[in-house]
This record gives C-alpha cells, structure tokens and sequence, in this order.
C-alpha cells in the first residue's frame, strides 16, 4: 500500500488545524489507497535550518546537523506521497512549515512524490494564497503539486461537532483530490521503482565539472 504523510504545518497554541485534521485523516484512510501517517510538526522540534557542507558528511548516509534532521529525512523519504495542511499566514504558509520543507536537504526526500494541499484561514480567504506559495515551493522541491487542492475558509465555522464539513463542496473537493493523489501516486511509484535520473542539481554540477575539466 501506498504511503502517504500527512504533515499539518500549524503548530500553535488554539490553531485551526484541529478542526481540520481529524476529517482530512479519515478520509484519507476511508480511501483505501494509503496506509496513512500523521506528521504534526508540534512533534518535530526541527531547528532553524542550518544544514552545510560540514553537518552533511556522507551525501550518501547524511548525518545533519541534529538526529531530528536526520530522522525527518528519512521519514520523507520513505513516504509516496505527501498531504500538507496549512493555514494561511501573511499570505503564505507558517514559518515552522517553510522551515520543515527546506529540513528536506540532500536526501530529496520529496523527489517525482506527489504533493496535495488543504489550505484554510479563517476569513474567505480561505487559505488560497498560502496553498499557491506551496505548489511553488513543492516544485523547488522537485515535488509533483498537485492542481486540485481543498480550500476552507470561516474554519471555526465549517465543521458540525462530529468533524463533517457543513458545505458539502468541501467533501467533494477532498474526495476530487485524494482520487489525483492516489493515481499520482502510483505512476511515480512505478516510474522511481523502474529507475531515476539523479537530480538535476547533481547532474548540472557534474556537467560544469567535465567543462571546467576540457
């Protein structure tokens, strides 16, 4: 079965995301394409990014500057695929997510994996912008962002007491993207088991080098 993580990128006191994460997990689970894992951030005690040269080691076994680093990488990258859960901050994503997305250095933990997002606010914003900065940021990461996204805005208002999105738009949307995930899923699943290229970062340097080299 298909592993999917669910990282939920809010990590303060009263957030939103409470309202948001136990409907997104069961039905992700009520697929029945995933085997499902919950990675809330509050949990992962990440440092501000520092990784270089020096705390890498061995690209090929890094050690990171910290074991939480080293632990988040592989976590990341025995995932197929990826849901992220993010409420909209200034208009893009929580600094403590941004900070776990760029903790994902070297291994390409995120690498040809699909990506889908819920965004919500608590405004009719509903999140939107900080989903777009993140379909950025999982191209950066050579992630495959998905173009069907759940979006939720009044988030203290859209679920009944037992965790079911009041507008019925949200369950379709959720229902529309976890379809796309699965599918996308499996065919990078496939294309990473058949062989990869390595990342293009690698490949560009090696070129540079045989040029420097004539």
């Amino acid at each position: 079965m298909l592993k999917l993580e669910v990282i939920v990128g809010s990590t303060r006191p009263g957030r939103a995301a409470d309202h948001v994460v136990p409907w997104a997990t069961a039905r992700a689970r009520a697929h029945g394409a995933f085997d499902v894992d919950v990675l809330d951030l509050r949990d992962w005690p990440l440092p501000p990014f520092q990784e270089h040269a020096g705390s890498i080691g061995d690209r090929n076994d890094p050690t990171y500057s910290d074991p939480v680093v080293q632990r988040w990488n592989r976590t990341i990258k025995a995932a197929d695929a990826f849901i992220v859960i993010t409420p909209e901050y200034l208009h893009s994503i929580p600094g403590t997510l941004k900070n776990a997305l760029d903790s994902v250095f070297v291994s390409y933990g995120m690498r040809n994996k699909p990506m889908a997002a819920i965004g919500y606010s608590g405004g009719l914003a509903a999140g939107v912008r900080a989903v777009e900065h993140l379909a950025a940021i999982a191209v950066e990461a050579e992630a495959v962002p998905l173009r069907n996204t759940v979006v939720i805005p009044f988030v203290a208002q859209a679920f009944t007491d037992d965790a079911t999105p009041k507008d019925p738009a949200t369950d379709i949307a959720m229902t529309v993207m976890l379809d796309d995930l699965a599918w996308w899923a499996r065919l990078l699943h496939a294309g990473r088991a058949e062989g990869e290229l390595p990342p293009g970062t690698v490949r560009r340097m090696a070129l540079m080098q045989q040029v420097a080299q004539r």
